[in-house]
């Protein structure tokens, strides 16, 4: 199954409350809308990649107990960036404050933030060049740090908010990187062995 971008004309956008409904009703599928009002339509993650995604949750959440700094979401999170695209990364992770800011109905819905800190991590349907899009988006609208992880290639490309160009890591299986949470997540280390071998 492949990812699917349907382009929608002016005069049949969807409102937000239209896009958390059509979301809601189809639960299935994982949607995602671009600034400019495409819908993209993804399949749902493969036994491969939903390990990956569970183990990096997993240790996100192990960090983000201990320093209680935050709040971490899932893949099934859609946000509504600042620049009108509501994405989903497959982790992401708000600071405390700023979740605390939104109202009562933000939370329960598609919250109105960039997170501070996401991970993509490229599943065999996925197209490279689409989730560097789906990263410099992250990174125009606030994300401090992003993690795009490919075990395909395998590389990973490091996102901050203070630079233009993502830094590239290129690396073999028997010599996988740690990444570092920066200061963004002070003390959050991933070790990607586990990521690449499910």
């Amino acid at each position: 199954m492949e990812t699917i971008t349907l382009n929608l004309p002016a005069a049949v956008a969807l409102t937000d409350e239209q896009f958390y409904q059509l979301c809601i009703a189809n639960e299935e599928w994982r949607l995602e809308q671009t600034p400019e009002g495409e819908l993209i339509i993804m399949p749902p993650t493969g036994g491969e990649s939903g390990i990956r995604n569970s183990d990096i949750n997993l240790e996100l959440n192990l960090w983000n107990r201990h320093t209680q700094l935050g709040k971490v979401f899932d893949s099934s999170t859609v946000f509504k960036l600042p620049n009108g695209a509501k994405r989903s990364p497959d982790a992401a992770w708000v600071l405390l404050e700023r979740w605390e800011a939104l109202s009562a109905e933000d939370k329960r819905k598609f919250p109105p933030l960039c997170p501070h800190f996401v991970i993509e991590l490229r599943s065999a349907s996925d197209s490279l060049e689409t989730l560097r899009a789906k990263m410099r988006y992250y990174r125009t609208n606030g994300c401090r740090l992003g993690w795009l992880i490919d075990p395909q290639t395998p590389l990973v490309e490091i996102y901050r908010l203070s630079e233009d160009v993502a830094e590239v890591i290129n690396f073999s299986f028997d010599q996988p990187p740690t990444l570092s949470g920066e200061d963004v997540l002070p003390g959050f280390l991933l070790d990607i062995t586990r990521i690449l071998n499910p």
